[in-house]
């Protein structure tokens, strides 16, 4: 059911008053908590800005032979859940992406991406943007379908989805060996490119983080009660009870991770992801939006229906944990915890194209089996999936990945089966 507002800065008046006295009754108070966190946060930023000065690694890097023979170890574990993120090397064999890349170029094609894109109505693009594009909204190409229902994929996400705390009072919230697959678009950035920087800003939501108080207000439980300390982003519990604002820019299902594959190299400069590799940065956002200093029909400039976004006005104490990602090659990937605060550079000032697949994790939940079941139908048709804008750009192409194009693995994870 969607989420409706509608009148936003009462709702957002509204609902500070009543998480301040959701606080108070539990003898917490939102300035003295920010507070606390703030010294921890700087902290945080300070020892990642110096990792970063000296050129030592800061997100943890795994191989995919040794995830699927040895696990994850216990300290490889810890850092992945303080910085939210982790690349795992050597997913897929080079030639295969390779192959996908090549394959991916001549579809768009096919499709003759760009002169459909000109005539389109999605006014958040640019007239440039849309006869250069480098995001590009497909869903069904054959690469992405196969991409999507690797087993080795999905050997990697069940690993990841065991980092979080999946079950409360002896009940499973989700299914972390059990994916639900979502069709996400491709980027493929020209060199040079200089249009497609994407701001700093988290998916799933914005202003539904403070005024839902179905799922949302007990998602931050622990931060409303003053406990920062209690409060861990792995912790799944009530995840997939939130409601979001129905929107292209909008997430609606239970993502434990954010992810693509690389399927060209490049690294810092070539117009890549960044991101600020911390867990607990929203949290900090959270609390900052319920400060004083902040008006009371404000939430630090969040926008309804769009993602939330990092303003250098609020947020300027994590600007110094902010990092290019290293140097991927083809067939590595990258995943980050949906609250991780993430980007994409301003320039790509490398020589060639800069790729990659967006596949993230969703494990099997109600939240998200609710999702396949809008999806499914437009992977039939061949339709923009549900959570973006309805630019149907492979409609109709024979060539794109069908039914009979799914595995056994691709069915179930579809919803197919």
């Amino acid at each position: 059911m969607a989420y409706i507002i509608e009148n936003v800065p009462e709702a957002i008046r509204e609902s500070k008053q009543l998480l301040r006295k959701l606080a108070a009754e539990q003898g917490a108070d939102f300035k003295v908590t920010f507070d606390e966190l703030t010294e921890s946060i700087k902290q945080e930023v300070s020892e990642i800005k110096a990792l970063k000065d000296s050129g030592e690694a800061i997100i943890p890097e795994l191989e995919y032979a040794d995830l699927v023979a040895s696990g994850i170890s216990d300290a490889q574990k810890d850092q992945i859940r303080l910085r939210g993120c982790a690349i795992v090397r050597n997913i897929f064999p080079e030639q295969q992406v390779k192959d996908w890349d090549n394959e991916l170029g001549v579809y768009l094609s096919d499709i003759n991406y760009v002169d459909a894109s000109m005539k389109s109505t999605d006014d958040s693009m640019s007239d440039v943007q849309k006869a250069n594009p480098q995001m590009f909204s497909i869903y069904w190409s054959k690469p992405q379908v196969e991409a999507r229902q690797s087993e080795n994929l999905a050997k990697v996400r069940s690993h990841l989805n065991r980092l979080w705390h999946y079950e409360q009072d002896g009940k499973q919230l989700f299914d972390p060996d059990v994916e639900c697959t979502y069709a996400d678009r491709v980027r493929r950035r020209q060199a040079g490119d200089d249009t497609l920087g994407i701001q700093l800003h988290v998916d799933g939501g914005s202003i539904e983080r403070w005024t839902d108080d179905q799922g949302f207000h007990k998602v931050f439980r622990k931060l409303i009660a003053g406990d920062w300390q209690g409060y861990d982003p792995f912790d799944a519990a009530y995840r997939n009870d939130t409601r979001e604002v129905t929107s292209p820019a909008v997430s609606n299902v239970f993502r434990t991770y954010q992810g693509w594959i690389a399927l060209s190299p490049q690294g810092p400069g070539d117009g890549t992801l960044e991101v600020i590799p911390m867990a607990r940065a929203l949290a900090w956002m959270y609390l900052r939006a319920m400060q004083d200093d902040v008006a009371e029909d404000d939430l630090c400039g969040a926008l309804i229906g769009r993602s939330l976004r990092y303003k250098e006005e609020w947020h300027s104490l994590l600007k110094d944990a902010l990092i290019s990602i290293p140097q991927m090659n083809r067939g590595d990937g990258i995943w980050w915890h949906p609250d991780v605060i993430h980007g994409v550079e301003e320039h790509h000032n490398g020589d060639d194209f800069s790729s990659v697949i967006y596949i993230g994790a969703a494990p099997a939940c109600a939240k998200n089996e609710a999702y396949l079941k809008k999806q499914l139908p437009t992977f039939e048709d061949g339709r923009s999936a549900p959570d973006f804008s309805a630019e149907d750009y492979e409609a109709g192409f024979e060539g794109r990945g069908k039914m009979e194009d799914l595995t056994d693995l691709g069915k179930r994870q579809m919803g197919a089966a």
